[in-house]
């Protein structure tokens, strides 16, 4: 366990260096669940407990990047390819890993959509994984994007991506659709209603 919980405290360790940082425990479903807490702290690496986790010192030192445990690992680190504007939608496409060396350029394509006044569908057909990096990016976009009166939904997730999601309960928190038609389709109908619950098996 990198991260380690208790009733009033969690402590984080860096599996880098060892660097330890405590803090106030977050109100969690699950004590596995830890990406809030670490993305508060500053520190990159796994939404789960069991790592790996690396302090902002860390980061400075070239080495592998840290992914989500159960985490399938890939070669290619693509991250956004692009923003296409819509009408009213703006469309981010990304591909291969949503981590913290692709975490700059995802907040900087959600920004531009966002700065656009249209809803915003995140294109994750071909994402392979997802970090709390990405995950913390994603939720502060969903969250200016409420303030200027628009949605913002996920498209296409692949089933790791959708465990995740799962996991760390933001399915509850961004509309998904299968796909990126059925994301539009619904940001254009200007419902405020959540999407109908697809049968997914986890």
């Amino acid at each position: 366990m990198t991260v380690v919980p208790d009733e009033t405290m969690m402590t984080l360790i860096c599996d880098s260096c060892g660097t330890v940082a405590s803090g106030p425990a977050c109100v969690l479903p699950d004590a596995e669940v830890v990406w809030t807490f670490v993305a508060e702290q500053g520190w990159t690496g796994s939404p789960f407990a069991t790592g790996p986790h690396r302090c902002p010192r860390c980061e400075l030192v070239p080495g592998p990047a840290p992914v989500p445990a159960r985490a399938p690992r890939r070669a290619d680190t693509l991250g956004v390819l692009g923003v296409e504007h819509l009408d009213e939608v703006a469309i981010v496409t990304a591909a291969g890993d949503l981590d913290i060396a692709t975490g700059d350029d995802l907040h900087g394509a959600l920004s531009e959509a966002v700065d656009a006044d249209r809803h915003v569908v995140v294109d994750l057909v071909r994402v392979h994984l997802i970090d709390s990096t990405a995950l913390g990016v994603l939720v502060r976009a969903r969250q200016d994007a409420r303030q200027r009166g628009r949605r913002l939904s996920l498209a296409g997730p692949s089933r790791f991506v959708r465990t995740v999601l799962h996991t760390m309960r933001l399915d509850r928190v961004f509309p998904v659709f299968d796909n990126r038609r059925d994301a539009v389709d619904w940001s254009r109908a200007g419902t405020a209603d959540r999407p109908r619950e697809r049968s997914t098996a986890w």
